[in-house]
C-alpha cells in the first residue's frame, strides 16, 4: 500500500447548536419550547417534579430493621465497684453497667484499678489490659453470649 493510495474517512464537523436559524439547530437549540428541560441546569437524578422521590419513600416501608449487635464500653475505674474477682458480661449486667448480658463489651482505660480481677470480655484496649495485669489480674477474650432461641408454639406441639 502506498501513501497516495490511502483513503481517509471524512469526519463530520460538530454541530454548533444555538447559533442561528441557518445553522440548523438555532433558536431553541433542540430543547423544545419553555419548560423544565429547556432551562440552563438539568434536573438532578431521581427528581420527580416535587413529588417525594422513590429513593426517599422506600425506607419508610417495613423490613429495614438492623439486627447488628451493638458494643458497649466499660472503664477500668468501674471494675472497682464490683466485689467479685471474676468479671464477665453477666456480672456487669447484674451490676447495672451494661444494658444486656448478650451485648459485646469493650474494656477501656479510664480510672485506676487497684484490686486483682479476672476479666473475661469480648474486647479491650491494650492500655486497659496493661492496667488489669498491673493490678495482678488477667484478661481473656471470649465470644459474645448468644441470646436464647425463641421457641414457637408449633415446635412445642
Amino acid at each position: 500500500m502506498k501513501y497516495n493510495e490511502l483513503t481517509m474517512k471524512r469526519q463530520a464537523k460538530p454541530i454548533r447548536s444555538g447559533r442561528g436559524i441557518s445553522a440548523g439547530r438555532g433558536k431553541t437549540a433542540g430543547r423544545g419550547t419553555k419548560g423544565q428541560g429547556a432551562r440552563k441546569s438539568p434536573v438532578r437524578a431521581g427528581f420527580e417534579g416535587g413529588q417525594m422521590p422513590l429513593y426517599m419513600r422506600l425506607p419508610k416501608l417495613r423490613g429495614f430493621k438492623s439486627h447488628r449487635y451493638g458494643v458497649e464500653n466499660i472503664y477500668t475505674g468501674q471494675l472497682e465497684q464490683i466485689k467479685k474477682p471474676a468479671i464477665d458480661t453477666k456480672v456487669l449486667f447484674e451490676a447495672g453497667l451494661i444494658s444486656s448480658p448478650h451485648m459485646s463489651v469493650k474494656l477501656l482505660l479510664k480510672g485506676e484499678l487497684k484490686t486483682k480481677k479476672i476479666v473475661q470480655l469480648q474486647a479491650a484496649s491494650a492500655n486497659a489490659i496493661d492496667a488489669v495485669e498491673k493490678a495482678g489480674g488477667s484478661f481473656a477474650k471470649v465470644a459474645r453470649v448468644p441470646r436464647p432461641k425463641k421457641t414457637s408454639a408449633k415446635s412445642e406441639k
